[in-house]
C-alpha cells in the first residue's frame, strides 16, 4: 500500500526530529471497540446526561456502573489492532517520540508504546473518591457491582475523565508542551470536536509543526489545519507506513 499520500507522509515522518501522534476513537474501532457517539456505542445506548457526567456518579454511582462495567468489560476483552502495533513500531524505530490518546482502552501500552498520555484517563485504575484509595482494575470483579474502598466503603470510580471533570493536569501539561515542541503531528481517527484535546493540532501547527491526518471521514482540521490528509483505515495506513519507512531507512 504506497499511494501518493502515504508516501509524502513516510518522507515527512523520515525527516522529522520530533514527531508525535494524537489518537481517538477511531484507532480502536478495528478493536471491537465502538466509538462510544456511533450508532454501536455506549451513547446510543446510554445517554451521557444520565449515565457519563460526574454529577450523575455523585448522585446515582449504582447506576451510572451499570454503564461502566459494560464500558470496563469491552475494553478488558479488546486487543491491540495493527495501527497500534504500527504506532509501537514507529516508536522502536525512533520516528515518533509520544502519543497523546483520547482513548481509555490502554491499547497503545499493550501493543509497545511507552511514551503515552492519556489525555482522558484509563479504565486501568480506580480510585475511592472520598479517601483516595486507589486499585487495579483487575482487582474488581464486574460480577460484584459496585465496587467499594476497602478503606472507607465508599463507592470507586474508574480512573477516565467523566463529563463536568477536568483533564488530569500533569496530562494536560504534557500533552500541550509536546504540541508546541513537536515538528510532526500525526492525527489519527480522532474527529478534533471535542475540546480540550481538539486544541493540539492547532497548537501545534501554530508551533510551526507539519499535521498528517489519517482519517476515514473529513474533520474540522482537514481544510484548516491539516496540511497532508491520508484517508483510509489507520490499521491499513499505519503498517504500510511502517513498511515504506523501513524500505526507505534500510533500502
Amino acid at each position: 500500500m504506497t499511494s501518493e499520500a502515504i508516501q509524502k507522509a513516510v518522507h515527512a515522518l523520515s525527516d522529522a526530529r520530533h514527531p508525535i501522534a494524537l489518537t481517538g476513537a477511531g484507532i480502536s474501532v478495528e478493536s471491537g471497540i465502538p466509538d462510544f457517539r456511533s450508532a454501536a456505542g455506549l451513547w446510543s445506548k446510554y445517554s451521557p446526561e444520565e449515565y457519563a457526567t460526574i454529577e450523575a456518579f455523585h448522585a446515582d454511582p449504582h447506576k451510572v456502573w451499570t454503564m461502566l462495567a459494560e464500558m470496563v468489560t469491552l475494553v478488558t476483552q479488546a486487543k491491540p489492532n495493527p495501527a497500534h502495533v504500527g504506532l509501537a513500531n514507529l516508536e522502536e524505530m525512533g520516528k515518533l517520540h509520544t502519543v497523546i490518546t483520547q482513548n481509555i482502552d490502554g491499547l497503545h501500552q499493550v501493543a509497545g508504546s511507552h511514551h503515552v498520555i492519556e489525555f482522558h484517563g484509563s479504565t486501568a485504575s480506580l480510585s475511592c473518591l472520598s479517601c483516595g484509595y486507589m486499585t487495579g482494575r483487575d482487582t474488581v470483579s464486574v460480577e460484584q457491582l459496585p465496587p467499594t474502598c476497602p478503606r472507607c466503603h465508599s463507592i470507586l470510580k474508574p480512573d477516565v475523565v467523566f463529563f463536568g471533570e477536568p483533564i488530569p493536569w500533569d496530562a494536560h501539561q504534557a500533552a500541550m508542551e509536546a504540541a508546541r515542541t513537536c515538528d510532526l503531528l500525526l492525527v489519527i481517527g480522532t474527529s478534533a470536536m471535542v475540546y480540550p484535546a481538539a486544541a493540539i493540532p492547532p497548537t501545534a501547527k501554530d508551533c510551526g509543526a507539519k499535521v498528517i491526518e489519517i482519517n476515514l471521514e473529513p474533520t474540522p482540521l482537514t481544510h484548516h489545519v491539516s496540511d497532508l490528509i491520508v484517508k483510509g483505515s489507520s490499521g491499513e495506513i499505519l503498517p504500510g507506513m511502517v513498511k515504506e519507512l523501513r524500505r526507505l531507512t534500510h533500502p
